[in-house]
């Protein structure tokens, strides 16, 4: 029961509620209140603060949600081998990643990867906000730049290169910039990444480094809907390859300012902290790694 407690707990955190825990589980809120309550006198201790409208973690619910996350894998996995054999993948997998490439690239590599193991269930979270994957329960991540929190585990895909593109309508009513700074001229769309708005577009490399402030009449938290109104003639984009490498390569975008790019940004995957990791994650794992850093991932190899 002690076990079965913990996953109470672990999904309550992910929930963020009590009554988010008892509807994934099937359980009622009275149901899930009281063993929680037998958890907490398990350990002696209070694991969420609670008011009327949320609940937040306490200093030993955090200790014990880093914990269980780490107990509960190595638990599956020795059920699963024990079940299923050690080459047999099964279990659900939470995977967050950008939108664009999420909806892209990313699918396609998950739909594969279930049909080699149909035995497991991926869910896929698209988001361009930043992601707290320890305290979301998700199982890996895939990111641009460097991890902000060094307690996670990450591993490096690749990196890869910002191109401006517009599409070809665009351009045939609108002169094509010939340096960087006359994308001031031009209406830009711009991505927002949570509080941050990505309104300075960099270019160059060494002493040869500059930053430019667009501006345009379009923006968005979500980086497919930006690539979808380049596609659509309304402005300027500039986007990782591996969003638009196959709109480049079949002339739906035509990429500007080639000769002013910038040093290429890494994409790693992430890892909560701990030692512990399902096989079935590696495995995903791979295969993301494999799928992403193939020359056929961005239509330009």
């Amino acid at each position: 029961m002690l076990i079965a407690n913990i996953r109470l707990f672990q999904t309550i955190a992910e929930k963020g509620s009590l009554v988010g825990a008892a509807r994934e589980l099937g359980l009622s809120a009275t149901t899930v209140s009281e063993r929680l309550a037998a958890l907490e006198a398990h350990y002696g201790v209070v694991l969420f603060n609670r008011t009327t409208r949320s609940i937040s973690l306490t200093n030993e619910g955090r200790v014990l949600l880093e914990g269980a996350k780490s107990v509960l894998a190595e638990l599956e996995e020795l059920d699963t081998r024990i079940r299923h054999g050690a080459q047999t993948l099964s279990g659900p997998i939470r995977l967050s990643t950008p939108i664009d490439l999420g909806r892209g690239l990313v699918s396609e590599i998950v739909e594969q990867f279930t049909q080699q193991h149909p035995a497991t269930s991926v869910e896929l979270f698209l988001s361009d906000s930043y992601v707290d994957i320890v305290t979301q329960g998700f199982d890996l991540a895939l990111r641009y730049g460097q991890a902000i929190d060094s307690s996670l585990r990450t591993r490096h895909i690749g990196h890869f290169r910002r191109h401006v593109c517009a599409s070809p309508s665009y351009l045939a009513t609108h002169q094509p910039p010939k340096t960087p700074n006359e994308l001031t001229q031009h209406n830009c769309l711009i991505m927002r990444f949570g509080a941050y708005l990505d309104n300075v577009w960099r270019f160059g490399k060494g002493a040869a480094k500059m930053e430019v402030i667009v501006r345009g009449n379009k923006i968005a938290n979500d980086g497919y809907l930006v690539r979808q109104w380049a596609l659509a003639g309304h402005g300027l984009i500039m986007k990782s390859e591996l969003d638009v490498g196959r709109d480049l390569a079949t002339g739906r975008l035509v990429a500007l300012l080639e000769d002013f790019a910038a040093p290429a940004y890494p994409l790693q995957i992430m890892f909560p902290p701990g030692r512990a990791q399902p096989q079935r994650i590696g495995a995903l794992a791979e295969a993301l790694v494999a799928g992403i850093a193939s020359p056929a991932a961005t239509g330009l190899g």
